[in-house]
């Protein structure tokens, strides 16, 4: 059961949903940016058990009511979940609301990539389609079960295609009174900008090293093996050994799933990002560990003050084409070959 008092950092963030509902001013359409894991969904589920709840005290939910057991339990009718499938007879998500409840209530700091795995989705090209904007606007078109919010919680809109938006443009500028929308997104510049344009933007900011690793033990071992790889690539380029750099990225290519090699691309896009903070004197803006941290501070030193802005740029480039399945050998050889030029 997730409650305002259970949200581990960002504060501000909880204070002004708070003020939200307590104040009867909550805007229509939320985008809460996240990092990949961030905890955008257990906010989400605070947010909605003070909405609905029936016995707030102490500005917190109850817990106890029917209306939080419910959002608690992930089956709350005016509550419609929303996510990326895929499948060749238009599936949207309610096909999979079974599996995602299952997941979402073991784990509620989930990952992209264990959330598709756990849908059976992994490695497959997933979207929100048209048929899903269809579905959904069909259940708004219905009265609230207990006559108050009805809302929408969107995870992952940048996977949603133009003619699915076209169908819920309306619908996001103008709700009928008492809908709600709360989108979580971890790239908030490929929201469609009609979307994006409609909502106000929440920045969920990334939880400490402590806090990471007490709800993502797992993660742990994956991110070392991410630091491994990028310290071999970067150690490769900085020789100017292409030759070790390519087999570097034959190892990328290697990973079990398209979603673990997206991951590393995340990974290394907040690792480049933490080198260009140092280089800046800010260093201490960015949230790593301390293996990553002196990672970064060595870098800093090493590679050209122009390299961060370009290697973003190249990551974020295989993270697109990761999800236009393109071949992963040829996709990393000129990612590497893109990072020997600018290094």
């Amino acid at each position: 059961m997730k409650r305002f008092r259970d949200i581990q950092g960002n504060d501000a963030v909880v204070s002004a949903l708070r003020q939200m509902v307590d104040g009867g001013k909550i805007p229509h359409a939320m985008l809460l940016h996240e990092n990949d894991g961030g905890g955008a969904f257990p906010i989400v589920l605070a947010f909605l058990q003070y909405l609905y709840c029936r016995n707030r005290t102490a500005g917190d939910a109850c817990g106890d009511c029917p209306s939080c057991n419910r959002i608690a339990k992930l089956i709350h009718p005016d509550v419609h979940f929303v996510f990326p499938v895929a499948g060749s007879d238009k599936p949207v998500s309610s096909q999979f609301l079974p599996a995602f409840r299952e997941l979402a209530l073991q784990q509620p700091y989930f990952y992209e990539n264990e959330l598709f795995g756990s849908l059976g989705l992994d490695g497959k090209q997933v979207l929100i389609s048209v048929n899903e904007a269809r579905s959904l606007l069909d259940k708004l078109s219905l009265s609230a079960v207990e006559g108050g919010y009805r809302s929408v919680v969107m995870y992952l809109p940048e996977k949603m295609n133009q003619a699915a938006a076209n169908s819920l443009l309306k619908m996001v500028e103008e709700p009928p009174e008492n809908t709600l929308f709360l989108l979580i997104t971890h790239e908030p510049e490929k929201v469609l900008s009609t979307i994006r344009s409609r909502c106000l933007l929440m920045r969920i900011l990334p939880l400490s090293r402590t806090a990471e690793a007490a709800v993502h033990p797992s993660g742990t071992a994956d991110e070392t093996l991410y630091l491994d790889l990028f310290a071999d690539l970067m150690e490769a380029l900085l020789s100017r050994d292409l030759l070790t750099a390519l087999e570097t990225g034959e190892a990328l290519a290697g990973l079990e799933s398209r979603e673990k090699q997206k991951s590393f691309c995340k990974f290394a896009v907040e690792t480049v990002r933490g080198i260009f903070l140092q280089q800046q004197g800010l260093g201490e803006l960015s949230a790593l560990s301390d293996e990553e941290r002196a990672f970064v501070v060595r870098m800093a030193g090493r590679v050209r003050p122009t390299f961060a802005r370009g290697a973003m740029h190249h990551f974020d480039r295989a993270m697109l084409l990761l999800g236009r399945n393109v071949n992963q050998k040829i996709l990393f050889t000129d990612l590497v070959n893109r990072l020997y030029m600018i290094v």
